[in-house]
């Protein structure tokens, strides 16, 4: 009705109205909920928006409907200070030229004519939790119970919400409360040092003006807090910067809000839970463009044009926002844990009218977030989450909740320490929580241990393996020939393993026989892989009550075993798989064992596990059977590297990426190591004829200072105790794995296809993607046309122009893509460049590098952007091929001297 009214009567006003009520916003009118295991609940149905929806929905129609007219101050700004008249509905007749505050004042009376009483349906009663029943997979795991406390108190089920709900029962008046201030950025946290050196930033010095902030007693702070944290990482490439920045964040939070500590860190690493708990958000591009357009009031045009000049959504809020001159009484703040609840909720929408209800939450999240930079970063939040890690052992070993007493040493001592003792006393309780994080990757575990332990022995007693909770892997280092496998393992043997070209997995099995089956990157794929399932309780021996173990997913011809590519096994479906409907049989060739009837077995060498590996399983002819292997002595130089040749070249013949070499036993006293080394590269130059040889003297002074390889499982690490040696359509054998980041249009027959494409590594410590080189060999034209269709124009997965966080200064593509596929490339060598960006700093401080003729191997459909290859090792590459191009150039001059 006013709407129409105000359509009508044609006025200009773009005056913003944030409708304040008394009541608080609880997501408690839900008609219908189920729950999932751990308290977490599935919402099916939504319910029909509040008056407080459509008001905001009602402005942003006006908003839109004069977009391009300004506010005109001296008709529009009511006096304050005078009594305000209170309309009837019978009043409209009254006033023929009616203000949009004229018009919020009749809306306000009508609401209150027709007493709305706010409580919750009380066929919409949120049931308790359901019985876990048997033992949650990962798949069912879909929260921990401190990830659910949160949701559970913004579902409304906590005392202190009944009460809350229990009053807004009665309340049978909402008043409009009206007051015109500027749209400008919260000042809490402003006046504090985030950047200043943790030893001596002091939390206790802010806690009095936190508390204004707060908007409980005692804590849940508001969101402005982290906001200004991001602002800070944001502005600064300096990872010392970031990392104090962090810590003096978390230090706020342990000392002043432990309650909202989770929540922040969850937020601060652009996640809200762990990757095998499958809790995605969700949000396609076309929901956050659509909330844009209703809480700003964009026109489609208007939406456009900025992000044509942002590019990034979080960016185009920024400055959406930026433009809102005025608004009335600002809404109450949101919190850390508000925004974390939220983000949740979004995740765990199901069902009918789901897409509704996640848009009616990131309407709500903009319109609520005071001050640009808000707006800014509840679309664009993410750290590293190696730096987190950092970042949380250091706040931990200089502060700790109230109440809670763990040794920490004080800042004065540790200022006293020498710079050297400092780095180590940081690296070792750096390492601590990497290892406890390793075991068990879930922020809501390792948190909650923090605060009642800190960073101790007992800290690593706490984090152990789990089953169905999976590990991070090992890694191993990427060598370029066979030689580097005897120069970096000194003597000392190891085996030799078919390096399949399938999909890594680890299996979980308890004793009730119930299976889990997790990626590389942890997520859960038991729905993928029904009949490795079904498989699995026969192939342990009546000896084995419970394991965790690692293999290789590869897809084979059952009946007569032969092993078919990669991209046969990528066709398989991915969900809902049925075992009746199953048409690509796999074999899981079984390579590690790291859990054994309820102990660990990561202290145990290699060949320790390997040999329970084999002992306690039975194969299944090409259902389940041990990856392919020999052992070598490397003793012996002239024989084993003979050896290890033979089988690298049947381990490609039998379609197999390479090897992988693993150190069996830990290292034993070599005597005469120089005199080894001297053998091995005897050997080498004597070796010309074999084509993956290549001749490099290795520099000895350099390989007796190294420490010592580990024969343990080592989870998360990248260590040269693991080698892996792949094949290569050059003699170099190098490649990297590449996130494919921009396209442009093709030239003749390819002019319908993205041709050639940008691709970047990334940079581990600011977690941006620096651009290294355009590729268009090796693609056939089915990849194009399969790359042009997943990033179509104006398609979900496609950015409107570059995100800040991609650094390239080579020209404009003619599309962005979003970053989330790795393909695998490999070139011919690498070089200095004045246009791309990547490693920039680690090799020159005014060149980046760059690949000449990089050729597209693959699509790594195992990994996740966070595994692509970053800049350092690049950068590592490079010095390398430095090295041995010094190397020849002095083997060049020796022989022209012993010519003469």
């Amino acid at each position: 009705m006013a709407g129409k009214k105000r359509k009508a009567i044609g006025n200009n006003s773009n005056l913003g109205l944030d409708y304040y009520f008394r009541r608080q916003q609880h997501n408690v009118l839900l008609t219908e909920s189920s729950t999932f295991p751990h308290g977490h609940r599935e919402i099916t149905n939504v319910p029909p928006k509040t008056d407080e929806e459509f008001a905001r929905e009602l402005q942003a129609k006006w908003n839109r409907e004069n977009i391009s007219t300004t506010c005109d101050k001296s008709k529009r700004v009511p006096d304050m200070n005078k009594k305000l008249p209170d309309y009837n509905l019978t009043d409209s007749d009254k006033f023929p030229q009616e203000t949009d505050e004229e018009i919020a004042r009749k809306l306000q009376a009508e609401w209150c004519q027709e007493e709305v009483v706010v409580n919750c349906n009380k066929s919409s009663k949120i049931p308790e939790n359901l019985p876990s029943g048997s033992q949650p997979t990962g798949k069912e795991a879909c929260l921990s119970e401190i990830s659910s406390s949160y949701c559970d108190k913004d579902m409304g089920i906590t005392p202190t919400s009944k009460n809350i709900i229990k009053s807004l029962s009665t309340e049978k008046e909402r008043t409009l409360s009206i007051k015109l201030t500027e749209n400008t950025a919260d000042e809490e946290g402003s006046n504090i040092p985030f950047g200043e050196s943790p030893l001596k930033f002091r939390p206790s010095n802010y806690k009095e003006e936190l508390r204004n902030y707060s908007t409980t007693k005692g804590g849940n702070l508001s969101y402005s807090l982290l906001t200004k944290c991001f602002m800070l990482i944001s502005g600064t490439s300096s990872r010392i910067k970031i990392i104090d920045t962090l810590v003096n964040l978390l230090r706020l939070l342990i000392e002043g809000d432990p309650n909202s500590l989770i929540p922040a860190v969850w937020l601060a690493t652009n996640a809200i839970s762990p990757p095998y708990q499958s809790l995605e958000i969700g949000l396609g591009g076309s929901a956050i463009s659509k909330a844009l357009r209703n809480v700003y009031g964009l026109d489609a045009k208007s939406l456009k044009t900025l992000y044509k000049k942002c590019g990034d959504a979080g960016d185009v809020a920024f400055e959406a926002k930026k433009r809102q001159k005025f608004t009335l009484k600002k809404p109450k703040p949101l919190t850390i844990i508000g925004v974390y609840q939220s983000l949740v909720q979004l995740a765990m929408a199901k069902g009918n009218g789901s897409n509704e209800f996640k848009q009616r939450i990131v309407d709500r999240l903009l319109q609520e977030a005071r001050g640009a930079e808000e707006s800014r970063y509840v679309l664009r939040i993410g750290a590293v989450r190696t730096t987190m890690l950092i970042a949380l052992s250091r706040a931990f070993q200089l502060s700790c909740p109230t109440g809670v007493n763990f040794h920490l040493k004080s800042s004065q001592e540790l200022s006293s320490m020498s710079k050297e003792t400092l780095a180590t006393f940081w690296s070792n309780g750096e390492e601590l929580v990497k290892s406890c994080f390793a075991k068990q990757p879930n922020y809501n575990e390792l948190v909650t241990h923090l605060l009642q332990v800190g960073v101790c022995d007992e800290l690593i007693a706490r984090c152990r393996l789990k089953l169905h909770i999976p590990i991070l892997p090992m890694l191993g280092n990427v060598t370029r020939d066979i030689t580097d496998v005897f120069l970096k393992l000194e003597g000392q043997p190891f085996s030799c393993e078919y390096k399949y070209d399938g999909q890594r997995a680890q299996v979980h099995c308890d004793d009730r026989e119930v299976v889990s089956i997790f990626s590389r990157h942890l997520e859960i794929m038991t729905d993928k892989y029904p009949d490795l399932v079904s498989l699995i309780p026969s192939i342990k021996s009546s000896r084995v009550s419970s394991f965790i173990l690692e293999g290789e997913v590869v897809a084979v011809c059952q009946s007569s075993g032969d092993i078919k590519s990669f991209q046969a096994l990528s066709n398989r479906a991915r969900k809902d798989v049925q075992i009746e409907n199953i048409t690509i049989q796999v074999c899981l060739f079984a390579f590690d064992l790291m859990f054994l009837n309820g102990q660990s077995l990561l202290e145990k060498s290699f060949r320790e596990r390997r040999a329970l590996l084999r002992n306690l399983f039975v194969e299944i002819p090409n259902q389940f059977t041990m990856v392919k292997s020999i052992d070598v002595m490397n003793q012996n130089v002239d024989q084993d590297m003979d050896q290890v040749l033979e089988f690298f070249k049947s381990a490609t013949e039998n379609k197999c990426e390479g090897i992988m070499v693993k150190l069996l036993d830990n290292k034993t006293d070599i005597s005469s190591q120089d005199a080894y080394e001297e053998s091995v590269s005897r050997k080498v130059v004597t070796n010309t004829t074999k084509e993956i040889v290549e001749a490099r003297r290795p520099n000895l002074r350099k390989k007796n200072n190294r420490k010592d390889l580990l024969c343990t499982y080592e989870p998360d690490k990248r260590l040269n105790s693991w080698l892996k040696v792949k094949k290569d359509y050059s003699t170099t054998f190098d490649t990297l794995d590449l996130i494919p980041i921009a396209g442009w249009h093709g030239q003749g027959r390819k002019s319908k296809w993205w041709s050639p494409i940008l691709f970047a590594v990334r940079n581990e410590e600011t977690g941006s993607l620096e651009a290294v080189c355009k590729c268009i060999s090796g693609f056939t034209d089915s990849f194009y046309a399969e790359n042009k269709e997943f990033y179509r124009e104006n398609g979900p997965n496609v950015l409107s122009s570059k995100p800040g966080y991609i650094e390239y200064s080579g020209g404009s593509p003619d599309v962005w893509f979003e970053p989330q596929e790795v393909f695998e490339l490999t070139f011919a060598d690498i070089t200095l460049s004045p246009v791309y960006t990547a490693s920039i700093g680690l090799v020159s401080d005014e060149r980046g590098l760059s690949l000449r003729f990089p050729r597209f191997l693959k699509k790594r459909n195992d990994k996740s952007i966070d595994e692509a290859s970053t800049s350092e090792f690049l950068a590592g590459l490079f010095k390398k091929q430095e090295k041995k191009s010094s190397a020849r150039e002095s083997e060049f001059k020796f022989d022209i001297v012993h010519n003469e």
